[in-house]
């Protein structure tokens, strides 16, 4: 094995998932995994198979399908999750296991309620249960940095001698500083004894803004795995974001002297995608995917790049995927420019995706001077990955002003039939929500509500998000439209439609 090389482990299916409003249904994973296979990380974790019936069913529909990749299942460190686990990814070309148990004395003592001898007795039958079902077997000692140095020596000995093959170090609760962590994954490789018969990886949260140089601080020492998410998504304040730490490596090789197997002209591409699904933006001072990364204001900073873009940017959009400026399609495009241009987005659509994408542009571009890339790939999401519509929006008329009472006028067709009604409100989206409230007979709490324009102008198109409360978990919808009404009474259907298919199978 190259000692250079380090391993990419995605987690954005699972962790990433667990994120509040980040929810997808099966469709957008096998959607989104497929995109990741393209941008080549390493090993995909498709999810937590023990969870739900659905976990189940869209990690076993990703292990099938997604060939060029490895596909990682996780399982507590039990019999019965592991076993469960197997089942859903071993028709992978290349399955692993990835099973884990608290370490720290603040885990066992609140949380397992078990002593450190008990612990360590059932992560070493977890190793070696799965490792009689799995080649590749990973092992997590969850909450590691808060836990007792020789304890977490004992366990990492412990199981790499049961036949892990990756052992992975979590900062769970985002506890550490950089050259502490450093300091720990180095204390580890001086002190057990058999680590180098596994690669040693890092899982960093960011409750300190310090995922990203927490996971480097690591590689410094020697570990050669880091999992990660798209956009740094993830419970709480999120992972570290594979994009940050591919493009740190990349950029600083100088430095570092280590290299991954991505390829980051895809990273844009795919933290849009993942944006798209999720209806949750990165901001815009995003490092390396934010709209302002490549963006430059300051009359010197101009000056500085027409002379030699050196001057200002480390890095070029192209390779990171960004384009540097965007190609402008309107309303006297014909069908083979969207396709082309598709095409270098990196979208393949199937002759009937491409009829539907191609009368919503026409439709768009009778109302709005400029098309742009985020446009298209707003149109896509709407007209390709949306989910099955219980509900569908068939009309909307809205009647608001400072002398009027703020009134909703909608239909929706609901089981091959158009049902109408009207709602009132404190405002136009207010009175619009009520409509479709009192149409559909529902009454799920409003956890968030926003509109961004897609694109600069007052001819912008609309991107609303809408989640609701269903249950203990925020299920976001999205919906687009130059008409900000209309994209928020979308959002609000899609977010209902996403609930009616959770409930199917509940």
């Amino acid at each position: 094995m190259d000692e250079n090389r380090v391993f990419i482990f995605d987690t954005t299916l699972r962790d990433g998932e667990q994120s509040p409003g980040c929810s997808m249904n099966p469709e957008e994973k096998l959607h989104l995994a497929r995109q990741l296979e393209r941008l080549g990380v390493d090993i995909i974790e498709a999810g937590f198979p023990a969870a739900s019936e659905g976990d189940f069913a869209s990690v076993q529909q990703i292990a099938r399908e997604i060939r060029g990749v490895q596909v990682a299942g996780l399982a507590r460190a039990n019999l019965k999750d592991i076993d469960r686990a197997w089942e859903a990814i071993k028709p992978a070309a290349s399955p692993r296991l990835h099973t884990f148990i608290s370490s720290s004395d603040i885990h066992l003592k609140y949380q397992l309620r078990k002593s450190r001898a008990e612990v360590l007795k059932e992560a070493r039958a977890a190793v070696a249960h799965a490792c009689s079902l799995c080649r590749d077997v990973e092992f997590s000692p969850m909450d590691a940095t808060r836990s007792d140095r020789d304890y977490l020596c004992e366990m990492v000995e412990a199981v790499i001698d049961c036949g892990a093959r990756t052992v992975n170090i979590p900062d769970t609760v985002g506890y550490a500083i950089p050259d502490e962590f450093g300091d720990l994954i180095a204390y580890l490789f001086a002190h057990v004894k058999n680590i180098r018969q596994a690669i040693i990886s890092v899982h960093c949260h960011n409750d300190l803004g310090l995922a990203v140089a927490n996971s480097i601080a690591a590689l410094r020492s020697g570990a050669r795995q880091v999992e990660c998410t798209i956009n740094g998504i993830g419970e709480r304040a999120g992972n570290a974001a594979m994009e940050e730490i591919v493009m740190a490596l990349a950029t600083r090789k100088d430095r570092f002297g280590l290299s991954t197997g991505v390829r980051t002209e895809y990273i844009y591409q795919t933290s849009r995608l993942l944006t798209q699904i999720t209806g949750v933006r990165v901001q815009p001072n995003k490092a390396i995917v934010g709209a302002n990364a490549f963006a430059h204001e300051s009359g010197i900073h101009q000056d500085g790049l027409i002379k030699e873009k050196l001057t200002y940017e480390i890095m070029t959009p192209q390779s990171v995927g960004m384009p540097e400026s965007h190609i402008v399609l309107g309303k006297h495009s014909g069908r083979h420019a969207i396709v082309n241009h598709l095409k270098k987005l990196g979208y393949d659509l199937s002759e009937a995706e491409l009829n539907r994408v191609f009368v919503r542009f026409k439709d768009l571009a009778d109302v709005k001077k400029e098309i742009f890339d985020e446009d298209l790939e707003s149109i896509l999401y709407e007209e390709v990955l949306r989910i099955e519509e219980t509900y569908k929006l068939v009309y909307l008329n809205v009647v608001s002003g400072n002398v009027a009472i703020p009134t909703a006028t909608m239909q929706i067709e609901f089981g091959g039939e158009v049902l109408k009604d009207a709602g009132f409100g404190v405002g136009p989206v207010d009175a619009t929500f009520a409509a479709i409230r009192k149409i559909t007979g529902t009454n799920y709490d409003l956890m968030k509500y926003a509109v961004n324009a897609v694109t600069g102008g007052t001819d912008a198109q609309g991107e609303a998000t809408v989640q609701l409360k269903y249950k203990d978990r925020a299920v976001a919808g999205h919906g687009a439209h130059p008409d900000v009404l209309v994209a928020s009474a979308k959002a609000y259907i899609n977010a209902l439609n996403r609930i009616e298919w959770l409930k199917k199978g509940e």
